[in-house]
């Protein structure tokens, strides 16, 4: 069978749809060029269909090699983390990329900054909640900015500095949350730490 011919996984479609981005960010295609070849690339079924959005574009074709079976999320693509009627903890040392997509209903998240592994500084999330609580926790120095929060029926609280950024991480959450909690707080016992406790 021909190349052009095989099947290919959603992984494959990511990963095009990364290579789309960058070429955007490069001044390769425009944002209507980029919808449309996003679009094709969705519907995609096979590897020629797939390289057909990348033909003219220097140095991202895929038609003839094997893509690894682990792609590496594209930097500007945000991982999403998804919960309905759950709890949700990111703890310890856990991977933080420079971009996160909440959407919750009637779930309680926790979001613990303190010992994660940071792709940058700045880390912008992105809310879509319903009725849920979401809790940040950040060292000592970081900042918090909730100011692109929009709040219908719920509660923002932020025991933390908002900036300008000066610390380990900066976090700036953004979107909507419905009937929901959102705060942001020093891990427990660091005001005694402060204190000489």
């Amino acid at each position: 069978m021909d190349a052009k011919d095989l099947r290919v996984s959603d992984a494959e479609r990511e990963h095009v749809g990364g290579l789309l981005q960058r070429a955007v960010g490069q001044g390769m295609l425009s944002l209507g060029e980029f919808t449309e070849r996003m679009d094709t690339t969705m519907a995609a079924k096979t590897r020629g269909e797939l390289n057909s959005v990348l033909i003219d574009l220097p140095g991202m074709q895929i038609a003839d090699k094997e893509l690894p079976q682990q792609l590496p999320p594209s930097p500007s693509a945000p991982t999403s983390i998804t919960g309905t009627m759950s709890n949700v903890h990111r703890k310890g040392e856990w991977h933080v990329p420079s971009h996160l997509r909440l959407k919750t209903k009637m779930s309680n998240t926790t979001l613990d900054f303190t010992a994660a592994h940071l792709d940058a500084s700045v880390v912008e999330i992105d809310v879509d909640d319903y009725c849920s609580t979401l809790t940040l926790v950040v060292p000592d120095d970081a900042t918090v900015d909730m100011n692109g929060l929009e709040t219908v029926g719920g509660t923002a609280s932020n025991s933390v500095k908002t900036g300008p950024p000066r610390g380990r991480v900066h976090v700036v959450v953004r979107g909507k949350t419905r009937f929901g909690t959102v705060k942001a707080k020093h891990p427990f016992g660091s005001v005694f730490k402060k204190m000489g406790f």
